[in-house]
């Protein structure tokens, strides 16, 4: 076989042998948060006549129709023989089945609380697809279809995508599962920090990635919806394709930074409107606000309170609040940002109170004296304030950018949910009316040392499009043994299997 960039081909992708072995586990800076009960609140609809209040500017049609799988028939492609769920209800499979006539199974990208997502080949379409599939259990499918509804509102008032969020091609009910088939995307934002050693960003991929962050809240929070599990795996970028740089001001040795820095943001499975019921815990413990932990009811503040946890994450590489425990998750804004205001303490639910104390007729965090162990306490005195912290990144050239990051996040960190800054507003701040931070370059441009796609190291992490969990799998791409230019990966068009007509 000749080496060299493939001519595109329409025939179907051979199933990917190295696929078959058994999924390793993957390390996380990160483990994951077992504080996750929001997911399984059913949500609770309101009346029609509560969802007149709503401005008529906005849309909600409801949950779109499904694909008629009568409509694309493939007869020498019928799907597998029925196979029993497994005990928890996840869908069962073989690498090479047929989902519907007009899917093919290629690869496993994910598997999380929800279900499972897996990587197919569209035959209608002649394009590889990302397919969640919604475990046969009802309260999941109940959230499906609350998720489907939201995905409609979303297209339907942004029919040409401008606002970064995840494109719904088409879903359907097979065998008892909610199959949701999404656009394929690259890697998250988090896998892309880990496969780089949780280097920084450099700050002008920070502002852009911020940029198209906040307008997709913004655009949200227009339609009364509040997302409400932002975080760095539920954000994506829209390519593979990657340089390695040996120069950058923030990374150590030669670092991958994306070609493409557009996003999408992912996981609609709990967006909530602003006129249903809202559940008590939401959110990622990492970005969850403090109006949550401390029971004062949430809305739209609670996004941006995210946004700013992943501003700072982007920038440092790290976690802002590594933690798993309300009473240290408080300690550590304290430690980090400034001491909580009594009102708000004052005002906490009766669960939120014992985290707090009298002292001299003031109402304060009751640490380190309520601290479960040592290791807490030891884990609070190691944090830096975010001022501190934003200082010691990066050279003089960029200390500018970075002092209006700092200023930028103060307001999007602001305890008090009244008091934070809205998306509409952040996308104000001078941080992002800055022209671009400079980088060492040659004649002004960033001099890349070799381009590549990140399935040149290992398999892609495709996105598990709000599965719940973190998913690790297998990625699409094949890649070629030659290139057209020195240097350069070119990734393989897709090769037909042996039952190919």
């Amino acid at each position: 076989m000749a080496s060299g960039r493939r001519k595109k081909s329409k025939e179907e992708p051979a199933v990917k042998q190295e696929d078959k072995k058994e999924d390793k586990p993957v390390k996380r800076r990160r483990s994951a948060d077992g504080d996750r009960q929001f997911r399984d609140d059913k949500r609770q609809r309101t009346s029609p006549e509560n969802d007149r209040r709503i401005r008529q500017k906005i849309e909600r049609p409801g949950v779109p129709a499904p694909t008629r799988t009568s409509a694309f028939v493939v007869p020498d492609r019928p799907s597998p023989p029925f196979r029993e769920d497994d005990k928890d209800g996840h869908f069962v499979y073989e690498l090479g089945d047929n989902l519907t006539s007009r899917y093919k199974i290629l690869s496993k990208m994910g598997e999380g609380t929800f279900g499972r997502v897996l990587e197919c080949w569209d035959r209608k379409n002649k394009e590889y697809v990302a397919i969640k599939i919604v475990r046969n259990v009802q309260k999941y499918r109940d959230a499906a279809m609350i998720e489907l509804e939201v995905l409609n509102t979303l297209e339907k008032n942004d029919a040409e995508g401008r606002w970064h969020c995840v494109n719904l091609l088409e879903w359907f009910d097979y065998r008892g599962h909610v199959c949701m088939a999404f656009e394929k995307l690259g890697l998250s934002l988090y896998d892309f920090l880990r496969r780089n050693g949780y280097t920084p960003f450099h700050v002008n991929l920070v502002r852009s990635f911020g940029k198209q962050l906040l307008e997709s809240v913004a655009y949200l929070h227009d339609l009364q919806l509040i997302h409400t599990d932002l975080k760095p795996e539920n954000i994506l970028l829209a390519s593979l394709e990657y340089s390695k740089h040996s120069e950058m001001p923030t990374t150590r040795g030669a670092k991958r930074m994306p070609d493409n820095s557009d996003i999408k943001v992912i996981d609609f499975g709990s967006a909530t409107f602003d006129d249903q019921y809202h559940s008590s815990i939401v959110s990622t413990r990492h970005y969850r606000a403090p109006e949550v932990i401390l029971g004062l009811g949430w809305t739209f503040p609670c996004d941006i309170w995210s946004v700013g946890c992943i501003l700072v994450e982007l920038a440092t590489g790290d976690a802002l609040f590594q933690t798993h425990e309300n009473l240290e998750h408080l300690a550590m804004m304290e430690a980090v940002l400034d001491k909580i205001p009594e009102h708000l303490a004052a005002a906490a639910n009766a669960a939120a109170r014992k985290y707090f104390v009298t002292r001299r007729d003031k109402l304060v965090l009751n640490w380190p004296g309520g601290a479960a162990s040592r290791r807490s306490v030891r884990a609070v005195a190691k944090l830096s304030p975010l001022k501190t912290l934003m200082s010691s990144l990066g050279d003089k050239s960029l200390r500018p950018h970075l002092d209006a990051l700092l200023d930028l996040l103060m307001q999007m960190l602001r305890y008090d949910p009244k008091e934070r800054i809205t998306a509409h507003e952040a996308l104000r701040h001078d941080f992002f009316r800055m022209g671009a931070a400079a980088t060492p370059t040659s004649n002004g441009r960033v001099r890349p040392e070799k381009k590549e796609t990140s399935a040149t190291a290992e398999p892609a992490e495709a996105a598990v499009l709000g599965l719940g969990g973190s998913g690790s799998g297998k990625g699409s791409s094949q890649v070629t043994e030659g290139a057209s230019k020195p240097g350069t990966t070119k990734v393989e068009e897709p090769v037909p299997p042996e039952d190919a007509e």
